[in-house]
């Protein structure tokens, strides 16, 4: 894994720390193969860093990412590990997970600005995101890039009840949804990183997403 190019001071060890432990328990619960938290951080920190996030911003950055899915941790309902999509009662209840993460990142010590981004980490571009619809550049820079980094991880990992995509198949959603779901530009941005061993799929072969899960339960 790419190492994170901040020097952190021992208070800041000790949130990143506190955040790594609730990371590695909600991959666990969520069922992913593989290290998904730490995944979203490199590679959100990979597009912090070009488009220079001050320090502050792109720690705060490191500790949302990491513990972006507490909500759904705190929540432990059994149709976040389920196939198939939610239905109207279940997406709604799921709808309450960013803000109960903030909540938990505020009653760990974790920046406020960690704690926002937690919260806005499902805002989509064109507002018909959650908790907030916050559109456009209301959503802060730095969540809007922990929707891209989420989502790409999200595809490019297998769960018991959905396979890896490759990044082909990944970065082609994410193009696709450009100006929709995500900012155009951290689009283009995304797509010119390199040397971020993060993006490699764990994908086996070709396979296309299911529009239920990525549009109606989207990445987590």
């Amino acid at each position: 894994m790419s190492s994170f190019l901040l020097t952190l001071n021992e208070e800041e060890k000790i949130l990143e720390n506190v955040m790594l432990g609730f990371a590695v328990r909600a991959d666990e619960f969520e069922a992913y193969a593989h290290p998904h938290a730490t995944r979203i951080a490199a590679i959100a920190d990979a597009l912090a860093q070009q488009f220079n996030l001050a320090r502050q911003d792109r720690f705060s950055l490191r500790l949302a990412a990491l513990g972006h899915d507490i909500g759904e941790l705190k929540m432990k309902r059994e149709y976040i590990r389920r196939a198939g999509p939610l239905s109207d009662e279940e997406r709604l209840d799921m709808m309450r997970h960013p803000v109960l993460g903030e909540q938990e990142a505020a009653k760990n010590g974790m920046t406020r600005g960690a704690q926002l981004l937690i919260r806005w980490h499902h805002e989509w571009w064109n507002g018909s995101g959650y908790p907030d619809g916050l559109t456009r550049e209301q959503i802060p820079l730095a969540a809007r890039i922990l929707r891209i980094a989420d989502g790409y991880v999200a595809m490019t990992d297998a769960r018991p009840y959905e396979p890896a995509l490759t990044e082909e198949v990944a970065k082609k959603y994410l193009i696709q949804w450009a100006g929709l779901e995500f900012d155009p530009n951290i689009v283009r941005v995304f797509l010119a990183l390199e040397n971020v061993p993060e993006m490699r799929s764990y994908a086996n072969m070709p396979q296309e997403p299911q529009s239920d899960f990525f549009i109606i339960q989207t990445p987590s």
